[in-house]
């Protein structure tokens, strides 16, 4: 008996003779099982990749959101770190208007600390977010903090004008830059570790110096130490000396008002340059000046 056999008649269009492809049945089935395994492996390979490629997007959207939230976390930073300062600011001025004010001052608040971000971190952490929000909270504590102090100080201004007045609180040469603090240092001329009383306040030569309160010129002096030097007496204690003057527009016994021309920038004395040297006494006892300068 011969084998059975399938044919394939190709008929063309043409008038070119048909042909016929004759084919035994057992390669006609392993023509279909391949055909079969083949379309199998193709449409496996075909998933594979349509996975990869809908991962490979995936991952390429969470990289891109990630950047975006680490571009918005890095700007929440820079907004934690410029309220931090305003606070901190706030705090010293705080700080001066309760000593002006004699009252006793609050706890020293305790610095917020932003904190560390690592920023070569791939992704972000949920801990991050949770800081930044933290340190919102804290800051937003510290400005209630600073209101109800604020609110204290109102009031106690309100009642105490006339002891505000005659407090130091200006700086005696406007825009003036401080060149050596209430402080320890090694004396310009005998190269001594001495305690300086004063600010030294630079400024051009000739400037104006102005009385930093309300009060009465007590002292007129020239001495080869300060130079030409004012004294004013405020009242409650306080009194203000003003020294290495070039010039002086005020007489003993005149009343000034705070923002008054008592004289001039200059280098009389003992001096190395133009600068004024500014002293603030309290009962007779010198006192850290920088600590009433409300102008900065």
């Amino acid at each position: 008996m011969g084998k059975k056999l399938f044919s394939l008649i190709i008929i063309p269009h043409t008038k070119s003779r048909s042909r016929t492809l004759s084919f035994s049945k057992r390669a006609a089935k392993t023509a279909m099982w391949g055909a079969i395994v083949a379309g199998v492996l193709i449409l496996t390979v075909t998933a594979d990749y349509v996975r990869i490629r809908l991962t490979h997007q995936s991952y390429r959207a969470l990289l891109s959101e990630n950047h975006r939230q680490k571009e918005t976390l890095q700007q929440y930073e820079g907004s934690i770190g410029a309220l931090q300062e305003n606070v901190k600011r706030f705090e010293d001025k705080l700080a001066k208007l309760n000593l002006i004010a004699g009252l006793k001052s609050p706890d020293k608040l305790e610095n917020p600390g932003v904190g560390d971000y690592p920023r070569d971190s791939q992704m972000i952490s949920s801990s991050q977010v949770q800081s930044s929000a933290g340190n919102i909270q804290t800051i937003q504590q510290k400005t209630d903090d600073i209101q109800k102090n604020l609110d204290t100080l109102a009031t106690f201004f309100e009642s105490q004008s006339a002891r505000l007045a005659t407090t130091p609180t200006i700086n005696p040469v406007e825009g003036g830059l401080i060149s050596s603090s209430f402080a320890y240092r090694t004396d310009p001329f005998t190269k001594m570790w001495t305690f300086h009383y004063g600010l030294d306040i630079v400024a051009a030569w000739g400037n104006p110096v102005r009385a930093t309160a309300d009060g009465f010129i007590l002292k007129i002096n020239d001495d080869k130490l300060l130079g030409k030097s004012i004294i004013i007496s405020h009242g409650l204690g306080f009194t203000t000396l003003y020294g290495h003057l070039s010039k002086i527009s005020v007489g003993e016994g005149q009343k000034v008002k705070r923002g008054d021309v008592i004289g001039n920038v200059g280098n009389t004395g003992k001096a190395m340059g133009p600068h004024v040297h500014y002293e603030i006494r309290i009962n007779d006892k010198r006192v850290n000046p920088y600590y009433y300068l409300l102008e900065e």
